[in-house]
């Protein structure tokens, strides 16, 4: 290479600055092509009248900076996504909490009410020949995102200890297995 193509193409004596129009152009050929071709970048070169090194060096920085934005973006949806995760798991670690408390209230309720019912039956074998029945209700009130929970309270409405284990965990006996 003689000294006149070395001046031609040299970043010391023939870099210049990209004009806005130059600029527009090269960002509408990176939306299409984030990956520089040869014969792209030679047709760029000629389009812009600047060295083809120049159209490279271009593609390679703003292939850094699309691919940090890009990963800025990631980094923001990941961090919004774990917020919302975060949130929901301390709803649900609330939840349970809520809903042990009211098992362990129904449990001593159950407690309490076997213990009666065997202090007033007399004949020990009818106790063990019949299965125990308590009177307690079981009502849903609210939806789930209200914060809904199960309620016990004495009724005159008969349930065994398996419909109000179903009322407690929210199931239908139908569908154990």
């Amino acid at each position: 290479m003689d000294f006149q193509s070395q001046k031609l193409y040299s970043p010391k004596y023939n870099k210049k600055r990209l004009n806005q129009e130059q600029v527009r152009l090269l960002e509408r050929s990176f939306s299409a092509n984030k990956k520089l071709e040869p014969e792209l970048k030679l047709q760029l070169a000629n389009q812009l009248g600047v060295p083809p090194r120049q159209v490279a060096i271009w593609y390679q920085n703003k292939r850094a900076r699309w691919k940090t934005q890009s990963m800025e973006l990631d980094c923001n949806t990941l961090q919004v996504k774990l917020e919302n995760a975060l949130s929901e798991k301390r709803r649900l670690e609330k939840d349970v909490k809520y809903l042990q408390e009211e098992l362990r209230k129904a449990q001593e309720t159950m407690f309490a009410m076997n213990n009666n019912q065997r202090a007033n039956h007399h004949h020990h074998q009818q106790q063990q020949d019949q299965p125990l029945n308590y009177f307690v209700s079981c009502n849903s009130t609210g939806s789930s995102e209200e914060g809904g929970s199960s309620s016990f309270h004495e009724d005159h409405e008969v349930l065994q200890i398996d419909e109000l284990y179903a009322c407690l965990i929210g199931g239908d006996r139908s569908t154990w297995s």
